[in-house]
C-alpha cells in the first residue's frame, strides 16, 4: 500500500475524518478500501439507517448529491454520503474547455458543477461526502478539479505494473499475518493478472483453509484456486528455460485445447516479459543473485532459472524469438493468416522457439 493510502486509513481508524473524499484512478481496489473503511467506521449500526446514504453515478446528478450533502445528521455526529460509480456523473466529466463554453453562455453560479465547486470550498462539517470515481481521473485543468484537489482529500490510484504484483501479494499476505512462497506468489500473479480485488478475494478465501500464521505454498494455491499443478505458466517457462521439448509441448498442447483459460494474448504477453528478462540478464554487469534479482524485478528465488535460460538462449536467438512473438501476435489478429487456429499458431511458436 502507498504511504498516502496508509495515512488515510489510519486517520479513519483514529476518527480524523475529512468532509470530502474524491477517490479516483485506474486501480479500483484502493478506492474500495477507503470507501469501505468510511462506510464501516464512521457510524455505528444504529446510526446508519438514518445517516448513511449510498447512491450510484448513473442514477443521480450533482444537484441531488448536493441536496443530500447539505442535510444535517439525525441523532448522530455525522452523516455519510457515498457516491459509487461517480465516473458516470456527466457534470464531473466536463473538461476545462467546457468550463469556458459554460462561462460564455451563462452565469457560472447557475450550473451544478459550479455549485458543487462552491460546496467543496466550504463543505458541511457534519457530512462526510465520498466520491468513488473509478478507472479514470478528472481533467485537472478544469476549475472543479482544481477546487477538489485544493480543498478535498483527492487521491489518484494508478494500476500496478505486472512486475509489481508479486510484491503486492507478499505485502497483502504479510498484513494478514501469513507468509507466501515466491513460487506461490508468482502463480497467483500469473493466473489472476493485476486485478487486485480479485487477488485479495482469492487470498482471503484461500487462508480460511490454512492454519493461522502458516505459509501459502504453491500446492495450496493450486488446490484452492484451480491452477493446474502441471499445466501452468511457471511450469511452461521452466520447460522453456531447460529446453525440455517434451514438457513444453505437452503444456502448450494443453493451453491450446483450453483457450478460454489460457488465452493466446496472455500467453504471448507472459513469454515477452519472460524473454525480456533473459535478455536483460545477459547484459547485467553484476550477475550475483540479489543484484540480478533487483535489476530484473524478481524474487532472488527465480534468478537461477533466468541464468539457466540465458545459457540456452543467446542474444541472437532472443532477437529471433521477439520477432516470432510479434509474427504470432499479428496472426492471431488475422494478419497474414489463412485461417490457422490460435492453438496451432501457439504450437508452431513454441516449436520455433525451441529449435
Amino acid at each position: 500500500m502507498s504511504k498516502e493510502l496508509n495515512q488515510i486509513t489510519l486517520d479513519i481508524k483514529r476518527r480524523l475524518f475529512k468532509p470530502v473524499y474524491f477517490l479516483c484512478g485506474e486501480e479500483p481496489y484502493y478506492i474500495d478500501v477507503i470507501s469501505d473503511a468510511l462506510e464501516k467506521n464512521v457510524l455505528d449500526d444504529s446510526e446508519k439507517e438514518f445517516n448513511q446514504t449510498i447512491v450510484y453515478g448513473k442514477d443521480t446528478d450533482l444537484a441531488s448529491i448536493l441536496s443530500l450533502a447539505k442535510q444535517f445528521p439525525m441523532m448522530s455526529e455525522y452523516q455519510v454520503v457515498i457516491v459509487k460509480e461517480a465516473q458516470n456523473i456527466k457534470e464531473l466529466n466536463k473538461s476545462a474547455d467546457d468550463d469556458e463554453e459554460s462561462d460564455s453562455k451563462s452565469d457560472k453560479k447557475s450550473n451544478a458543477a459550479a455549485q458543487f465547486q462552491a460546496y467543496v470550498q466550504s463543505p458541511q462539517p457534519t457530512t462526510i461526502l465520498v466520491f468513488c470515481y473509478k478507472y479514470k481521473t478528472l481533467d485537472k485543468r478544469s476549475a472543479l478539479a482544481k477546487a477538489i484537489q485544493k480543498n478535498a482529500v483527492y487521491v489518484e490510484f494508478s494500476k500496478l505494473y505486472d512486475n509489481q504484483v508479486p510484491e503486492w501479494i507478499n505485502n497483502y499476505v504479510k498484513e494478514k499475518k501469513y507468509t507466501i512462497s515466491p513460487k506461490a506468489s508468482f502463480l497467483l500473479s500469473e493466473f489472476l493478472g493485476s486485478d487486485l480485488s480479485k487477488i485479495s478475494n482469492e487470498i482471503d478465501k484461500l487462508i480460511i483453509n490454512l492454519q493461522a500464521g502458516s505459509e501459502i505454498t504453491p500446492e495450496a494455491v493450486q488446490d484452492n484456486i484451480g491452477i493446474s499443478k502441471e499445466y501452468n505458466v511457471f511450469e511452461f517457462q521452466d520447460a522453456l528455460a531447460k529446453k525440455d521439448i517434451l514438457k513444453a509441448n505437452r503444456i502448450i498442447n494443453y493451453f491450446a485445447a483450453n483457450e478460454k483459460e489460457h488465452h493466446p494474448v496472455m500467453i504471448m504477453g507472459s513469454l515477452y516479459n519472460y524473454f525480456s528478462k533473459i535478455l536483460k540478464y545477459h547484459f547485467l554487469h553484476d550477475k550475483s543473485k540479489f543484484t540480478a534479482a533487483q535489476a530484473l524485478g524478481v524474487n532472488p528465488f527465480f534468478v537461477d532459472g533466468y541464468a539457466r535460460a540465458a545459457g540456452n538462449y543467446n542474444p541472437g536467438k532472443l532477437k529471433e524469438i521477439f520477432g516470432l512473438l510479434k509474427e504470432c501476435d499479428l496472426k492471431t489478429k488475422g494478419v497474414d493468416n489463412n485461417g490457422t487456429p490460435n492453438g496451432e499458431l501457439l504450437k508452431e511458436l513454441v516449436f520455433r522457439i525451441l529449435h
